[in-house]
């Protein structure tokens, strides 16, 4: 007889239940960093401090760990023990395990540029500096475009290495943890639009009747210097 409870305990092996619990782990380090700075922050960016920590341990220790092995090896051709966690979710996505070189390409960008503005961005949101919504857009733009470079190719040629068989693989590992990763960056890219749209919006008449009194200006100084000319004529 076909038994579900086997097929669970299968599944949840030693390697997929050591790498949830990193994912906890680093999930908990993001809120006791926020808690830290609750009072300098509002209540909204309390919450995207402990994202943003999340993601910043993500993107150096796992992700790096992938993109180092991946410069010199694959994931599945590796013994270090980083490579654990890669193997695990390679069972879902082959291409990690095989360093497929697109994968590795964004995870390059992701690790580099995206962790760098992503430790400023935080740094912004303590401290309020003027620039923090700048870094917020560009971080949610990146993240969002690596998502999407990320599948949109292995859809277009028929998810021949995704493995949507078992559950965990599936809701788990791919839309799970994927879709973090698309729908908090919409969320704070929501949350720039509204901040700015707040900013600037009482300044919206301002700056239309400084516009349009260049506009009359520059009109004015041409119209004098047609008539200065044609008086010489």
């Amino acid at each position: 007889m076909y038994n579900k409870t086997e097929e669970v305990d299968t599944l949840l092996s030693a390697e997929s239940t050591i790498s949830l619990l990193l994912t906890a782990v680093y999930a908990v380090t993001g809120w006791l960093f926020a808690t830290v700075f609750r009072g300098k922050v509002s209540q909204i960016d309390y919450w995207v401090l402990i994202w943003l920590v999340y993601d910043v341990l993500i993107h150096i220790t796992l992700e790096g760990s992938f993109v180092v092995i991946s410069l010199v090896s694959t994931v599945q051709d590796s013994d270090h023990f980083a490579a654990m966690t890669w193997k695990e979710y390679a069972k879902a996505d082959e291409r990690w395990g095989i360093s497929d070189p697109t994968i590795v390409s964004l995870e390059i960008l992701t690790v580099t540029i995206v962790t760098l503005f992503a430790i400023m961005l935080i740094y912004a949101i303590i401290e309020g500096r003027y620039y923090r919504h700048f870094l917020q857009i560009s971080v949610c733009v990146c993240e969002l475009y690596g998502g999407w470079m990320t599948f949109c190719p292995e859809w277009l040629t028929g998810s021949k290495y995704l493995h949507t068989d078992n559950w965990l693989y599936l809701w788990v590992y791919l839309v799970f943890f994927n879709m973090l990763w698309v729908v908090i960056p919409l969320l704070l890219l929501w949350q720039s639009w509204a901040e700015m749209k707040i900013l600037l919006g009482g300044q919206g008449d301002i700056i239309s009747e400084t516009i349009t009194t260049t506009t009359n200006t520059v009109r004015t100084y041409e119209t004098r210097s047609k008539a200065k000319a044609s008086k010489k004529d």
